[in-house]
Order: C-alpha cells, then structure tokens, then sequence
C-alpha cells in the first residue's frame, strides 16, 4: 500500500511569467507543478539525476492534464501541491494550485512520468525498486 505523500510550496508569480494583462500564460502553471513535484521527490529522497547516472532510467512526463479555474496574476501569492497518487509501474501526481490569501482554487492538474532506459529508448513496464521504495510502494508488480 502506497502512503500519500504530498508536498507543497508557496511562490509568487513574478513579472517574467504574465502577459500584458498581469495574468500568467497557461503554460507557466506546469513549471509551478514542476517545484512541487521537486519537492516531492526531495522529500522522498529521490535525485533523478543520480538514478540516470547508476542505472541509465531518465523519467519523462508522458502526459499533463490541466483544468484552468481561475487566473494568476502578477504578484500573487499562491500554493502549489503536488499529491502522489501511484508508483507502481508510472509515476502520477495530482496538482492544485490555491491563492494564499483566501484559498480560491485556481488551477487543478495531474502528470503521468515513466521510466525509460537509456540509450535505446526503451519503456520500462515497472518502476524501479529504490523508487517505489522512496515513496511507500510495496514491491510487488503492477
């Protein structure tokens, strides 16, 4: 059984990531996703990087889903977390983005990472040992 590990960080949109209406471009809310993913992965003690180097396993996002609630805008406050939801054979994370000030919901999000061997490419049907350990997973399959 999976524990339910989350993670959450507080930024502030900066003036770099909105148009000219002060509200932030759709695709900067997956680079908020991606600082709680990050912590996420700290939090469980996971290095990609050093998971590439020893056992030659890169982790792509295979796929994003994005529900666009209610905008960012320049300056605002807000929290995103990032909530695992499997690591079994994929790596999925749920998102929520929420204003500090008053909680409003303003975008909601899940990714699907797996994990694929290096140089040839290939899928790996499971997800490796060390990571479904770091987050909770018992090792049985999929």
């Amino acid at each position: 059984m999976m524990s339910r590990l989350e993670s959450c960080v507080r930024l502030q949109v900066p003036f770099h990531d909105v148009d000219p209406m002060r509200v932030v471009w759709h695709g900067n809310y997956l680079k908020y996703f991606d600082a709680a993913r990050q912590a996420l992965f700290d939090q469980a003690g996971l290095d990609l990087y050093a998971i590439h180097e020893q056992d030659g396993l890169l982790f792509p996002v295979t796929r994003m889903r994005v529900k666009y609630v209610h905008p960012l805008r320049f300056r605002d406050e807000f929290d995103c977390r990032a909530t695992l939801v499997e690591a079994t054979c994929r790596i999925v994370m749920d998102f929520e983005i929420k204003l500090a000030a008053d909680g409003v919901v303003c975008v909601k999000g899940q990714s699907e990472q797996v994990a694929v061997r290096m140089p040839q490419g290939t899928l790996e049907l499971r997800l490796p040992r060390e990571v479904r350990r770091a987050f909770g997973q018992a090792t049985d399959g999929c």
